[in-house]
């Protein structure tokens, strides 16, 4: 039986709905960009103060350079609203009551008119051209929201009118929460970019050191000390999308999810190496250009994603599927069990330095406010990276005596519960740290907190015996968030206790190494002792503590430390050298141990010794 004719004339009827959807979104991407080469070119003010007029004038005779970029950019401005109107009132007409493509449209077209608006009040108020007041930089963030708000709603109105099924909101746990952090991450880097790229037009710079020293000295105007922020939170940013992207293909496994899981970790790539480009060609118009469209397709594909992975229908793995118990748990837990998934001891060392170097930073008593924030939310971020990180090594944690009684191992608790609980560690350290400290704060310990899960545990630590050497930069991160909790930049000397750790964390995980590296052996983990054997790792061993030893005296070469400190370091730094020296001469556990053991200790004596010197 064929279809009835009226039921064909329907179909063909949606499917040029569906291809002008499309179309419309397309447009209003180019509509945007367009915006933004008005705004690179300082053309906002190519009309004068007079909105919906130009110059007075509906159409501008004579019109100079700028006048007909600005004109242009109302023009097709106006053919985007008119596209989105007759986009609203012909899926109406096409679908019925409740379908969800009635429910995107609605909300394009009031992104639309909220568009409008906000170009508007850029106008009539002098936030254009030359101006450098917080307002425009405050109206900026909000049109970069509101623009990826309206191309969102218009996606989802193409997707939904091609067939797409409607979302499935309640019951997604941690899917559900994955996908909205992300679009939070995604829309905070994108009005994060939005000031950079003010900043960049108001306050031009010659060569991309130039912009470092300005971002980093205390006085420059707001948009110039925020340029510094950007690349730190895309790194953050897109450490993260990518994790919560394949997380989110995994539960929900259908080709339409994997493939644009996939695409989106190329994309966000490619997104990081034009936004360096940017940075190293000092910003041109081209550029920013470029980049800005690739943001627009992250935002997109991220929001595509969402809408297969929440679709009504959509497969659902849940963990724990498949008869896992230690996946799923098996109840009962206290308030212990979720204490240790934080790792409390392996935490307490890096909250340390993360707070001693705010007292470096402070040269004394950092306050009381930065002092807890910087206690909680370090805590809560660090917790969280460890919990993620049981979660992912649940398997070879069975299979070794240090870390068997772990309760993602011991299935008190689930691996959905971690999860959630690492979640949301995560979002009240940030909130916490940038609520008690700043924003630049917040943001290093969330890198910190990604690099760990990300770098180190997913890719690296199965993959090679560099992972220690690479991913260990992650426990490098907490005298970066302590420091700019107090100052709210990073100078060269908050870089050089970065530096510090980076080169002491070799030296002191190596010797962990060697006492469990049957453990490593047994599970398949390529740590050093187990791919190059013992003789090399104390060779690596005694030429990082080298290493470490001539880094921390590099502070009395700046002349930001004095005599306490060269004592206490050359003390401490003997020590260790005579230490590594004697797990060169004798590698065996009990040197191993004393290595390990003094070399925590090592690193807080160093910075105690920093703190004291800095007050005195």
């Amino acid at each position: 039986m064929g279809v009835p004719p009226e039921g064909d004339g329907v179909f063909m009827n949606r499917a040029r709905l569906s291809r002008y959807a499309w179309a419309v979104l397309l447009w209003n991407v180019l509509v945007a960009l367009w915006g933004a080469y008005v705004r690179a070119t300082g053309s906002g003010a190519g009309c004068g103060a007079h909105w919906p007029t130009c110059n007075g004038e509906v159409i501008p005779r004579a019109p100079q350079v700028e006048t007909l970029i600005e004109f242009t950019h109302r023009a097709t401005s106006g053919l985007a609203f008119l596209s989105v109107l007759f986009l609203f009132l012909w899926v109406w007409r096409a679908f019925p009551k409740g379908h969800p493509a009635r429910f995107g449209a609605g909300l394009s077209l009031f992104f639309m008119v909220a568009e409008s608006l906000v170009g508007a009040s850029l106008v009539l108020f002098g936030w254009v051209a030359d101006n450098v007041s917080p307002e425009r930089a405050v109206v900026q963030m909000v049109h970069l929201a509101n623009t990826y708000f309206l191309l969102a709603a218009l996606a989802l109105t193409a997707w939904w009118a091609s067939g797409g099924s409607p979302l499935r909101l309640r019951g997604q746990g941690a899917v559900g929460f994955a996908l909205a952090l992300g679009l939070l991450a995604l829309l905070f880097l994108g009005m994060s970019g939005a000031v950079t790229a003010l900043g960049d037009l108001l306050f031009p710079v010659r060569s991309s050191l130039e912009a470092l020293e300005r971002s980093l000295t205390p006085g420059e105007h707001f948009l110039v000390r925020l340029r510094i922020l950007h690349p730190l939170i895309a790194v953050s940013v897109g450490l993260y999308v990518v994790f919560a992207g394949f997380l989110v293909a995994h539960l929900r496994p259908s080709p339409t999810a994997q493939g644009l899981a996939r695409l989106l970790a190329y994309l966000y790539g490619v997104q990081l190496l034009a936004g360096l480009v940017n940075v190293w060609l000092k910003a041109p118009v081209w550029m920013q250009l470029l980049h800005l469209l690739l943001a627009y397709a992250v935002w997109l594909l991220f929001v595509l994603l969402g809408a297969a992975a929440l679709a009504q229908g959509a497969r659902r793995v849940e963990l724990g599927e498949g008869g896992d118990e230690v996946h799923r748990g098996t109840g009962g837990a206290t308030w212990k069990d979720y204490l240790a998934l934080t790792k409390p001891r392996v935490i307490s060392l890096l909250l340390f330095t993360a707070l001693l170097a705010s007292f470096i930073a402070a040269k004394g008593w950092p306050g009381l406010k930065v002092f807890l924030a910087v206690a909680l939310g370090g805590y809560m971020m660090a917790g969280a990276a460890n919990a993620l990180n049981m979660v992912v090594d649940r398997d070879i944690d069975a299979r070794m005596r240090r870390t068997a009684r772990r309760p993602t191992v011991t299935q008190r608790i689930s691996s959905r519960d971690a999860l959630l609980f690492a979640f949301a560690l995560a979002v009240l350290g940030f909130a916490v740290l940038w609520w008690g400290a700043n924003l630049l704060a917040a943001t290093l310990a969330l890198m910190g907190l990604l690099w760990y899960v990300l770098v180190y545990t997913l890719y690296l630590k199965r993959r090679t015996w560099q992972n220690i050497v690479i991913g260990g930069a992650a426990g490098a991160f907490p005298p970066l968030v302590g420091w700019a909790a107090v100052s709210g930049e990073l100078s060269l000397f908050a870089w050089y206790l970065f530096a510090l750790i980076f080169f002491w964390t070799p030296v002191h995980f190596w010797a962990l190494a060697l006492m469990i590296q049957d453990d490593y052996r047994a599970v398949g983990v390529p740590m050093l002792p187990v791919v190059l054997g013992e003789r090399a790792t104390v060779i690596q061993i005694a030429l990082y503590a080298l290493l470490t030893a001539l880094i921390s005296v590099m502070p009395l070469a700046m002349g930001e430390l004095g005599l306490f400190y060269l004592a206490s370091s050359l003390l401490l730094n003997g020590l260790l050298i005579l230490k590594s020296l004697a797990l060169y001469r004798q590698p065996e556990r009990g040197t191993a141990v004393s290595l390990y053991k003094y070399s925590m200790l090592y690193l807080a004596l160093l910075f105690v010794a920093m703190a004291v010197d800095r007050a005195l």
